[in-house]
């Protein structure tokens, strides 16, 4: 009969939805006005013949007005528009207001147009109905349930432990429990610090006990995978749980955070493999306040090398508080288009300006200059690579030093505020031709900030005497009213920056190794990309002009222990599922980096993970004739370009 209904249905082009909402409103038709003649024929010792007429009479007048007002209820609570496969506890509210709303209308509506019935009937009429109504919408997910429970244990793929008896957590059980024939994932225990909570079940999973007995559970239910969900958890309690759950074989993943568990959309899916940032041996640093932004609002902001990892990162936060235009300035056009088109869509009010080019090019950065007039500039644009720039020093010094030296010029030129260079611990006393082009991009700016200050800007000229009469007609720009104020901002490795060894090491465990450390004890500074773009926005707002910011960034990592963690995050054993090997110190690498040179000292800044280099003394005057030279050198692609820096930055020692 059903079919012979479905395949009518399907001549007349109505879909399978249209199908249920049909069978659930006769279904309902039937139900409203079967529960209340069955509480007249109960009230009356189940014999029709025992009903007052009157009572009969009323009803069966009434029962068509009351089907259209139930319909209607129905309609506007949504019971025929809610998938009943994954009904919850809305649902069951839907049906309890609407059974509410309906049987109100009922007592009312029958007792004043026709008659007043026995009390019995409007109690067990809508109790009734509430159970007919439910019972149909719950059936279907009742019957999955108990084909759940009677699912095959061969079916089971992994053994999951969750960490977290709390909303996310309970979330992720009942959405793995939904979907456990596809993903072959079975939770078999929950871990809870709350001791209220141990000895419970969620949906028949016990709640075994807190962070300290996930070892041994572990063991006990062969555990094969650990999902944290803690999403609300500090700093401290989220890196302990990591650290004891990264010293079992199972794989781990993390909800990311709380914003998921406000949107509703907590599922297995939401979970991510855990990043490495969260085995740091510090907390995370957050030094931004109004504060920090209050010199960027209804500004006009340039970032250069906006497309990079910190470049991208500081358009991002730049353009969440209200500059007045943003230019991003960038050579490598998709970086430039992917950043660009993340802001358009976050930000679509906001005055963006996406332009190609590079910072060596001194008519396009003029050109730029002289149209935008950009107050404040982040100098992101830089080649960074320590073994790509031992193989092209002259190309290290093209882009890193004259370009700083070119776009600090038109900062300079065209009157802005404030010019920040995004610095590295490798400048450090460098081994490699890369850092002592970034240590020479920091002489460069505080050169030009000790010029401005004692009113020698005229000795800012001599790299622009080697081009034609374009720079020399345009000199006069120098005597802009206003003074730039010029500061470095330097820190060590960013997490997941390109190029960077996480990501490196993640992509050989994917190929399944080795994972390749260059030497056993080679330790970094580390830090995340949010964490230097804070630095980078802080150093901007406490500029006065010449100071190299430095962040306190904790204890140095090993490299080969980092390796491991990832190893171990992503469900290996190291050295056993996943081999390390060693491949020896790259050209120009150091087995540990500094983040203050010896002549060097520190000054404290209101944020006490912020410090201030003491400036080494120099003659700037010397530093920029010297960079003049210097360029000549690297266009002539001179073979003794290390030892010509070497005279410019003493520090510099290149590894054998």
């Amino acid at each position: 009969m059903i079919n012979r209904f479905r395949k009518l249905l399907d001549f007349c082009k109505i879909k399978h939805w249209h199908f249920v909402t049909v069978v659930l409103m006769l279904y309902d038709i039937i139900s409203i006005n079967l529960s209340y003649f069955l509480a007249l024929w109960i009230r009356f010792d189940c014999r029709i013949s025992n009903i007052a007429p009157e009572y009969l009479t009323a009803y069966y007048k009434f029962a068509p007005i009351y089907t259209i007002f139930c319909l209607g209820v129905f309609m506007i609570m949504r019971l025929y528009n809610s998938i009943w496969r994954f009904a919850s506890y809305r649902e069951l509210l839907h049906v309890f207001f609407s059974s509410v709303i309906t049987s109100v209308f009922h007592i009312i509506f029958i007792t004043v147009l026709f008659q007043r019935m026995p009390i019995s009937y409007y109690a067990f009429g809508a109790f009734t109905q509430f159970a007919f109504i439910l019972a149909i919408r719950f059936s279907y997910r009742l019957v999955l349930l108990l084909r759940e429970v009677r699912m095959p244990t061969a079916q089971v793929k992994n053994r999951v432990m969750i960490i977290g008896a709390g909303v996310a957590g309970t979330m992720i059980l009942r959405d793995l429990n939904s979907s456990d024939k596809i993903s072959g994932d079975k939770v078999v225990c929950i871990i809870d610090d709350n001791k209220n909570k141990w000895g419970r079940f969620i949906d028949g999973v016990p709640i075994v006990g807190g962070r300290d007995t996930i070892f041994y559970y572990v063991k006990k239910y062969s555990v094969d995978k650990i999902y944290i969900s803690i999403p609300s958890a500090s700093a401290n309690d989220r890196r302990d749980i990591l650290n004891i759950c990264k010293e079992t074989d199972c794989e781990i993943k993390s909800l990311p955070g709380v914003y998921q568990i406000i949107n509703g959309d907590v599922t297995a899916g939401s979970l991510k493999p855990v990043a490495i940032e969260d085995l740091l041996g510090r907390d995370p640093i957050n030094i931004q306040s109004e504060d920090t932004f209050g010199y960027i609002k209804d500004r006009t902001v340039l970032v250069t090398g906006g497309g990079g990892s910190i470049g991208s990162e500081l358009c991002r936060q730049i353009a969440a508080h209200n500059p007045k235009r943003l230019i991003i300035f960038d050579i490598y056009e998709n970086n430039a288009y992917e950043i660009q088109q993340e802001i358009i869509h976050n930000f679509p009010d906001l005055d963006l300006v996406t332009l190609i080019g590079s910072v060596r090019d001194s008519r396009r950065l003029d050109s730029i200059f002289s149209k935008y007039h950009p107050e404040i500039v982040y100098h992101a644009a830089a080649h960074k690579h320590v073994p790509l720039m031992e193989d092209s020093p002259c190309e290290s010094i093209k882009n890193n030093v004259i370009g700083t030296y070119k776009t600090a010029y038109a900062t300079v030129k065209y009157g802005c505020r404030r010019f920040i260079l995004i610095s590295t611990d490798k400048a450090v006393n460098p081994t490699n031709i890369m850092g002592a082009s970034k240590r020479l991009c920091e002489m460069v700016i505080q050169s030009f900030s000790k010029l401005l200050n004692s009113g020698k800007a005229e000795s800012i000229y001599p790299l622009y005497e080697h081009y034609d009469e374009f720079f020399d007609e345009n000199k006069v720009g120098i005597k802009a009213s206003i003074k730039t104020e010029f500061v470095a901002v330097r820190f060590g490795n960013v997490l997941g920056s390109n190029g960077s060894v996480v990501p490196k090491f993640k992509k050989q465990i994917a190929q399944g190794g080795p994972v390749t450390v260059t030497h056993p004890d080679i330790i970094r500074y580390f830090m995340t990309i949010p964490e230097a773009v804070s630095l980078v926005l802080e150093a901007g707002a406490y500029a006065k002009g010449g100071e190299i910011f430095v962040l306190d960034m904790g204890d140095p990592v090993k490299i080969v222990d980092l390796a491991r963690n990832l190893i171990r995050l992503s469900g290996y054993v190291p050295d056993v599922d996943i081999k390390i090997e060693y491949s020896g110190l790259r050209p120009g690498e150091k087995l540990y980096e500094e983040k203050l040179m010896s002549s060097e000292g520190l000054e404290r800044t209101e944020n006490k993970l912020i410090h201030i280099c003491k400036p080494i003394d120099f003659d700037p005057i010397d530093v920029l004739k010297s960079v003049s030279d210097l360029m000549d050198d690297c266009y002539n692609e001179d073979p003794k370009i290390r030892e010509i820096v070497g005279k410019i930055v003493p520090t510099y020692h290149p590894a054998k």
